[in-house]
């Protein structure tokens, strides 16, 4: 039973340690590509089908049914939504839930960043995304990354992740691509070689020693004299 235990103990020791391993891997991202500045200073619009929305201090409106939520850059999509009011009547947090829920939005360079996962709780004061279940994080011409739940913050692209149970956080990184290579290049030709085309010119010499273009019959030849 001792040793049963022991072994019990030392298998979760060795999941949590490659899965703080894993999360610290994941937190070691260079922060390259921030989002777009601007795009917290923009408006939040939104449709959905039904709506109970609210514009007073420390509110939550709720919207629910082919959501789709943008700010700038930023767009939210999901089946249910609620917008949190914080007691300035900004926007403080958007918990959006969905088969998934998604989230996008463009860097600085314009680069795609996407997100899915069963329930996305952003925090829109700190640029912050939080997604729990079955999520899946990409960073165009960056990587992509695999977890229970990933921790996205998009002012400096820095993600963080954990695994449950028996699981692993996954992870990719890209290389940087490098300038392609021109291929196929012509061979150079002779100086005053004529650049011709198709058929080829014949050429003969007159009497001064100057190449000129043979002269060609455009009749048939004869068949003889009479």
């Amino acid at each position: 039973m001792t040793a049963t235990a022991l072994f019990r103990r030392a298998s979760a020791n060795r999941r949590f340690a490659i899965g703080v391993l894993a999360a610290g891997l994941l937190a070691l991202l260079p922060a390259l590509a921030l989002a777009k500045k601007s795009d917290r200073q923009q408006p939040m619009n939104y449709v959905a089908k039904y709506t109970k929305a609210f514009n007073a201090p420390n509110t939550v409106s709720t919207l629910k049914g082919d959501v789709k939520i943008t700010q700038g850059t930023l767009m939210i999509t999901g089946d249910l939504a609620k917008i949190y009011l914080d007691a300035n009547t900004q926007i403080a947090r958007v918990v959006v839930t969905g088969h998934p829920a998604h989230i996008q939005q463009l860097d600085e360079n314009n680069n795609l960043m996407t997100g899915d996962a069963a329930t996305l709780d952003y925090d829109n004061i700190h640029g912050i995304a939080v997604l729990t279940g079955n999520a899946v994080v990409k960073q165009k011409g960056r990587g992509e990354f695999h977890g229970d739940k990933l921790t996205y913050d998009t002012d400096t692209s820095m993600i963080t992740g954990q695994a449950n149970g028996d699981g692993l956080v996954h992870g990719t990184f890209l290389p940087k691509p490098h300038p392609a290579t021109p291929t196929g290049k012509a061979a150079p030709q002779p100086a005053g070689a004529p650049v011709t085309e198709g058929t080829p010119v014949h050429t003969t010499t007159n009497g001064n020693g100057v190449a000129a273009p043979a002269r060609t019959s455009s009749t048939p030849a004869a068949q003889g004299q009479h």
